[in-house]
């Protein structure tokens, strides 16, 4: 069980991320006290999820809806936990909804035309336990608005999973993306372990033509706070060197 889950403030009583023992997600509040989260950490997360609320002046019972960027292990594991608090809408793109509904199988990635890095990468990774069924999924399409963070739209990035979506706050400059890109070491780059990475270098393009991105929260690394429009500039830019 994964109790001790860092907390790092990235907008002032708005924005937080939340450091799992694997990968990340963020806590989004709105100036009514509802609270958003977005994505759920591996199995066993959901105390840590709420001890972190509580520290941040909030209770579980404040959630009002959990939204996955995919299907992952690392992001929707926790799902269920969070489900069971009552009353928060859990919500993904259709395509992964029906995997972490239990109603389609995983998909592996497929790393035949991944760098040799990343399938050693991929074959030394530790085992982690299995996502648990949530039967009441909302499905999300592109384009679809939610009402939080002064109007939430998704953004629908195919290719790490086939229903891996964004989630951007126009308003506040802020977009959640997942495993898409990823942020190591300062270092911003196209997401690994896809289960199609030409599909998932077209999706990056439609980064750039975003309005206001200057808030940038990823599945793995830092959250960039300010400029994040040109650091996924640089991302796409590398897709043709």
């Amino acid at each position: 069980m994964d109790t001790d889950i860092e907390v790092v403030e990235l907008l002032p009583g708005r924005l937080h991320q939340l450091n799992f023992r694997v990968g990340q997600g963020y806590v989004w509040r709105d100036e009514d006290g509802g609270v958003s989260l977005i994505d759920a950490g591996p199995v066993g997360s959901g105390a840590g999820i709420a001890a972190a609320l509580r520290g941040l002046g909030a209770e579980p019972g404040d959630v009002r809806r959990l939204l996955l960027t995919h299907f992952h292990r690392d992001h929707a594991g926790a799902a269920a936990e969070v489900a069971a608090w009552g009353g928060v809408e859990i919500l993904a793109h259709r395509l992964d909804a029906a995997v972490v509904r239990g109603e389609t199988p995983v998909i592996p990635p497929d790393l035949s035309d991944a760098p040799e890095w990343e399938r050693e990468f991929h074959a030394n990774l530790p085992p982690m336990p299995d996502v648990p069924p949530v039967k009441a999924i909302t499905d999300l399409d592109d384009g679809d608005t939610l009402a939080f963070g002064g109007g939430t739209r998704i953004v629908a990035l195919p290719g790490h999973t086939p229903g891996s979506a964004a989630f951007h706050l126009p308003e506040h400059g802020v977009i959640f993306l997942g495993d898409t890109v990823a942020n190591v070491e300062g270092h911003t780059m196209r997401g690994i372990f896809n289960v199609n990475r030409r599909q998932a270098g077209e999706s990056l393009k439609r980064l750039p033509r975003l309005d206001s991105v200057d808030i940038a929260c990823f599945g793995h690394g830092d959250a960039i706070v300010g400029g994040a429009d040109v650091a996924l500039q640089r991302v796409v830019d590398a897709l043709s060197e």
